[in-house]
């Protein structure tokens, strides 16, 4: 025999659960912002710019080829800004205590779709050290490269700054305590389903007329304990009232 659960049992299960479900979300959104705010380490990030482009010649004109020429070449200076043969530099000269591996994990590199412009991000929870290793990384490439490549075509267009009360980039606390609420909440969901799929217990009449498949034919109401004494004394007050007028009759 199939089982169907209707909307109105869904929503009962979610309202017997419902103390469990809060209590689940409020901890999951507590416990992330805790975490994020006393125990993440802040993250900022600074970035520089440099443009890939051939000296100017004599000829004023727009070199289409010479272009694509540059656009071809971006990619292979994106993996060379992050090798050893930079980073090592780049470390030495800022006297960092790092290695080029270390320093590859922190410094990003990138670029649009057909632009000539390389974007070099940094990551640290030093925002000065951050700016620094990005500026010093774009001035030991642009150094670099005219001897790995024999090509002086990398100029530097933005130097990375400190802002004054710069904000980090990670962690963001309220996206996180958001994210938790809304896991908390599916989780709290999910295991408030879960526990009733497994609970068996028979609770009402609609429960044996489901487990039996046969009609219930009556109830027999129950009485609690309180009720049953109040029925008891009203017994007792009649019984004795019964007795004081058969005594006066005789």
């Amino acid at each position: 025999m199939e089982e169907t659960i209707s909307l109105k049992e869904l929503l009962e299960t979610l309202k017997k659960r419902l103390v469990m479900i809060i209590l689940i979300t409020m901890t999951a959104g507590l416990v992330s912002g805790i975490v994020s705010y006393f125990f993440l380490t802040p993250i900022y990030q600074a970035s520089t710019q440099i443009l890939v482009n051939q000296a100017k010649s004599d000829q004023a004109v727009y070199n289409y080829n010479e272009v694509q020429t540059n656009l071809q070449l971006i990619n292979t200076y994106n993996v060379i800004i992050k090798s050893p043969a930079i980073l090592d530099k780049v470390s030495d000269e800022l006297k960092l205590d790092m290695t080029a591996a270390e320093l590859n994990e922190k410094v990003t590199v990138g670029s649009e779709k057909d632009s000539q412009v390389v974007n070099i991000s940094v990551q640290d929870a030093d925002a000065a050290l951050a700016a620094s290793i990005a500026n010093k990384t774009a001035d030991v490439f642009q150094t670099e490269i005219v001897k790995i490549m024999n090509v002086d075509n990398v100029s530097v267009l933005a130097k990375a700054t400190v802002l004054e009360n710069q904000s980090p980039i990670k962690p963001q606390p309220l996206l996180n305590v958001a994210i938790a609420i809304v896991v908390g909440l599916m989780a709290g969901v999910g295991l408030a389903f879960l526990l009733e799929y497994f609970d068996n217990t028979v609770k009402n009449e609609q429960d044996i007329e489901k487990i039996l498949g046969l009609p219930i034919l009556g109830v027999i109401a129950t009485i609690d304990n309180q009720k049953m004494d109040e029925l008891k004394k009203r017994k007792a007050v009649g019984g004795r009232s019964s007795g004081r007028g058969e005594t006066i009759g005789i």
